[in-house]
């Protein structure tokens, strides 16, 4: 269907509206997309001005704060006052820098030891001149890693920061040692003596024993013949004297790789050197570098040169060496005939039986000596006793009992100490079999200044462990020895012992024994039977010991103290007994003892209070004499 067209409206208004100078209305949100983009108005972004940069922060005042906060401990903020002088490159004064490093070090804590290395490695690159020598020294003990020393070192060189070798030699040849990174020390050890002898800085020039360690690292560590003769090569530049302990890092090394040309021409260097005397340095260090080839014939037959020529090893390590290769190869026989052809000096013999038990095998070491009792070799009393020891440390104490009986057969004499210490530790693991069998073999061989303190303990150790019956048994076999001063206490520890675990018949036997024996009992025997007694409530056995001690003028020849009144009066109104409770009472009295009535007074009532007189009178009048006598004493008859 047709329409007809809207009316025509003309453009004048909208023209108007455009050209005109009033900025249009903002669009509603809502219908915003219907703005043309090609007239929609411009925006120009505001751009921020930068704000004027701080003026630097005044050197003198963070030295000034740094300072003071040292000197109050205050670490964290002389950190960063540190931090905010480098950060705008105002160094602190050499001074300045040593206060803050050695400060940070003085904690030991390790994040202040990272912070000190930190601070030395960003100074060696951006200025050497505020770190002095004396900051650098206690920084390289304080390093317990070689890494970060090698760090610091490699910056020290690139920065042609040069020290004197003291500053850091000491501490990294340590940590390079124990850390076996020869390699990369040795790299720096030959920069340093670069330097030494093309700026000819003789502050820097190592030491001879770090010439020494070097060699080691070379010699021992890497086996490289090339690196140790460049070491000594530059030992000659240097003019530092080869010592002993050089030759016997060259001679190990020679040795193990088998030159044994340079060997000659290195003994003939010592004698030059003026160390013939030293040859057993030399002899020791072919040992281990022959063992190290596996050469176990020339190492036995260097030893017997050794002893030939009179040159002894100065240290233990050649033997350990030896021995761990002969057992290693299944060679135990050999080493006997080591000793055997070895016999002008019996140290060998000690020496290679101490090296397998210091390498943990003790057994080994039995082994080589009863070889050396099959060959007939003499036997020092040191190869038993290092092999006893060993038992001992390895609490096999039986096995070290029967080694001393051995050694007693043999008519040896051990050392009190590993005596001493075989009781002690056969006291210990409650072997008391092997404590009396040493004690009874080397009895015969000791003074009493060295057989009491055995006896002492055996004794002890039993008392510890409740072990009376075995008291009696040993002491009955050692009571003669007068070397022992056995006396009446020893028995009484006996009997106290017996009575504590309720053995009272034992306690009366041992009690019979040490009479029989010739030991007189005394206070504190009665009063470890009465108390064994009376606990048990035997009280007509406190009667027969009253009985006996009257019998045998103890009472007559023995001042009864009050303690020994008081049990015997107490066990015996307990019993019942009371005429020989009165004569108690009456020896108290000539004797001037005090006794404590209440105490016996109250045994009486709780015992006998029902006790009816009349009808015992028909039985005992002088029992009941006696009651009514005790009676008046305590007071209850009044």
């Amino acid at each position: 269907m047709w329409r007809r067209p809207p009316p025509f409206k003309p453009l004048l208004p909208l023209l108007t509206k455009t050209s005109s100078y009033s900025h249009p209305p903002p669009p509603t949100p809502h219908h915003s997309f219907l703005s043309p983009s090609l007239f929609s108005p411009k925006t120009t972004p505001s751009i921020p001005l930068k704000p004027p940069p701080p003026p630097p922060p005044d050197k003198q005042t963070l030295e000034t704060t740094l300072k003071s906060s040292l000197l109050s401990n205050q670490t964290d903020l002389s950190w960063r006052t540190f931090k905010t002088l480098i950060s705008h490159s105002l160094y602190p004064s050499q001074t300045l820098t040593h206060s803050l490093l050695s400060h940070l070090l003085s904690s030991n804590a390790p994040h202040n030891i990272k912070r000190c290395f930190a601070s030395a490695l960003l100074l060696l690159r951006t200025s050497p001149s505020s770190l002095s020598p004396q900051t650098l020294k206690p920084l390289f003990a304080s390093l317990s890693s070689p890494t970060p020393a090698f760090a610091l070192l490699d910056s020290m060189f690139k920065n042609q920061f040069f020290v004197p070798f003291s500053v850091w030699g000491p501490p990294v040849i340590d940590l390079a040692a124990k850390a076996r990174r020869f390699e990369e020390f040795l790299k720096l050890f030959k920069e340093n003596c670069r330097v030494c002898l093309e700026r000819n800085l003789r502050f820097m020039r190592p030491d001879p024993e770090a010439f020494v360690a070097a060699l080691e690292m070379c010699c021992r560590g890497l086996g490289s013949v090339s690196e140790a003769e460049a070491i000594v090569a530059t030992m000659s530049a240097m003019r530092v004297r080869m010592g002993v302990d050089g030759f016997g890092c060259l001679a190990y090394l020679y040795a193990s790789a088998g030159m044994d040309a340079r060997v000659a021409e290195l003994e003939e260097s010592m004698e030059r050197f003026g160390f013939s005397a030293r040859k057993g340095t030399l002899f020791e260090n072919l040992v281990r570098g022959f063992v190290k080839r596996g050469s176990l014939d020339a190492a036995s037959e260097t030893v017997l040169r050794a002893v030939r020529e009179g040159a002894l090893f100065e240290g233990e390590e050649a033997f350990e060496e030896m021995v761990s290769g002969f057992i290693g190869a299944g060679r135990v026989k050999d080493l006997a005939v080591l000793i055997e052809s070895a016999v002008e000096e019996e140290s060998i013999g000690f020496r290679i039986t101490r090296a397998c038990v210091r390498l943990g095998m003790p057994d080994r070491a039995h082994a080589v000596l009863d070889e050396m009792h099959a060959r007939g070799c003499p036997i020092n009393v040191g190869v038993y006793a290092s092999i006893i020891d060993a038992y001992v440390a390895e609490r096999r104490t039986a096995d070290a009992a029967h080694l001393v009986s051995e050694i007693a057969s043999r008519g040896l004499r051990l050392p009190r100490i590993t005596l001493d210490s075989l009781v002690d530790a056969s006291m210990s693991a409650q072997d008391f079999k092997s404590a009396f069998s040493v004690f009874r073999d080397m009895r015969e061989s000791l003074s009493e200044e060295e057989l009491k303190p055995g006896y002492l303990t055996i004794m002890t150790g039993l008392a510890e462990n409740r072990r009376p019956e075995l008291m009696s048994a040993f002491l009955d076999e050692v009571h003669a020895d007068h070397r022992l001063g056995i006396a009446t206490h020893d028995w009484n520890s006996i009997v106290h012992a017996f009575c504590k675990n309720g053995r009272l018949e034992d306690a009366k036997r041992t009690h019979k024994r040490m009479v029989a024996l010739g030991f007189e009992p005394n206070n504190q025997t009665y009063l470890s039977l009465i108390g064994g007694y009376v606990s048990a409530e035997k009280y007509f056995d406190v009667l027969l010991l009253w009985t006996e001690a009257r019998k045998r003028g103890f009472l007559t020849t023995v001042k009864l103290d009050h303690d020994l009144v008081d049990a015997f009066l107490y066990g015996l109104v307990k019993g019942g007994f009371f005429d020989a409770a009165m004569q108690v009472v009456q020896r108290a009295q000539e004797m001037k003892v005090f006794v404590d009535k209440w105490k016996h007074r109250q045994a009486f009532m709780e015992k006998h209070k029902s006790l009816n007189l009349n009808k015992l009178r028909r039985k005992s009048a002088r029992r009941v004499e006696a009651v009514i006598a005790f009676k008046n004493w305590v007071g209850l008859n009044v």
